[in-house]
């Protein structure tokens, strides 16, 4: 199969314009039919080397971490923030909503990159971004580092770890939103709010989930 057309064109064409269901205030593109998107990805994607579309899906923990960043902006309020693995782009988008003085977006998938400029378009915000990994190489500048649901696979659980401690050796302030993903590392965290949050259950083991916002704690 030849290389799928351009991401922005393909995005616009396979997803819907929603309203985040726990952060109504922010819409992004997401996926219409959720298995339909995520198995025509897999197959297509899966041939030329990209990852599955994460991007389409506001995930738990990333709508945990935007509610309380929309809650509590002086968290972010003036501060330069990262959002680490930003697939959908939401958890940057609400930084900047609640007054960030700029959000650089990071993740490995060129395709949520792509999802990530259209969004925060799409909200009339401004986010800088980059396609690469930032677990095995410099941080960029940052205030604060926010990750949402990372903590599902053991490997990318250890390279993200090891990434946290190197942001908070940096003085970086670190905060997480988990659903309750299997290696979430609980001893090192600090648990900031909870929420129950409306999820794809096509892709979840239910249509909703206990969410928790942690500050990360240095060792």
């Amino acid at each position: 199969m030849a290389a799928i057309e351009d991401p922005a064109a393909f995005i616009l064409r396979e997803t819907k314009v929603k309203p985040v269901p726990h952060a109504e205030e922010i819409r992004l593109h997401l996926a219409d039919e959720a298995m339909a998107l995520w198995q025509k990805t897999e197959e297509q994607l899966g041939e030329i080397g990209l990852a599955p579309p994460f991007w389409a899906f506001a995930w738990a923990g990333g709508q945990g971490l935007a509610r309380y960043i929309l809650d509590t902006p002086e968290v972010v309020r003036g501060k330069k923030v990262l959002d680490f693995a930003c697939g959908s782009g939401l958890v940057g988008i609400a930084a900047m909503m609640a007054g960030a003085a700029c959000c650089h977006s990071v993740d490995i998938d060129p395709f949520a990159l792509a999802a990530t400029k259209l969004n925060a378009a799409l909200n009339s915000v401004s986010l800088t971004h980059e396609t690469t990994d930032i677990t095995a190489s410099s941080l960029p500048d940052a205030d604060v580092l926010f990750c949402g649901d990372v903590f599902y696979d053991q490997g990318m659980a250890t390279k993200v770890l090891a990434m946290l401690e190197r942001a908070a050796q940096e003085e970086m302030l670190v905060f997480i939103g988990d659903p309750g993903r299997s290696y979430l590392p609980e001893e090192r965290l600090e648990e900031l709010a909870t929420y129950v949050v409306p999820v794809t259950g096509a892709l979840e083991d239910n249509e909703i989930k206990r969410t928790q916002v942690f500050r990360f704690q240095a060792a």
